[in-house]
């Protein structure tokens, strides 16, 4: 995200109105419901953590401990834990879909 300086876009008479609320503050403008972006839709990032958490899930199912995968993984033990139930979940759906 840049910042726009604002007497650059906006008409001087709702520049002055807008100072008479945040008077040399920054302030975000959110995007309009129709533009929004579901988050990590412009970088790799979701998709890094879904393989991430399938590497957990592979290496609890190949009998590593949730202790171990924290360490490995450097996470919490709570966030192993809610990773292997979110991808058991995932597995079972998937298996159900297929019958």
């Amino acid at each position: 995200m840049s910042y726009i300086k604002a007497k650059h876009i906006l008409p001087t008479e709702l520049l002055a109105l807008i100072q008479e609320y945040v008077d040399g503050e920054y302030i975000y403008i959110p995007r309009k419901e129709e533009h929004k972006k579901s988050w990590g839709s412009s970088t790799t990032t979701r998709t890094d953590l879904d393989l991430r958490n399938v590497s957990i899930y592979n290496d609890f199912l190949s009998g590593m401990d949730s202790v171990s995968l924290g360490e490995k993984y450097y996470l919490s033990f709570k966030s192993i834990q809610r990773i292997i139930l979110q991808e058991k979940r995932k597995a079972t759906n998937n298996q159900s879909l297929r019958f």
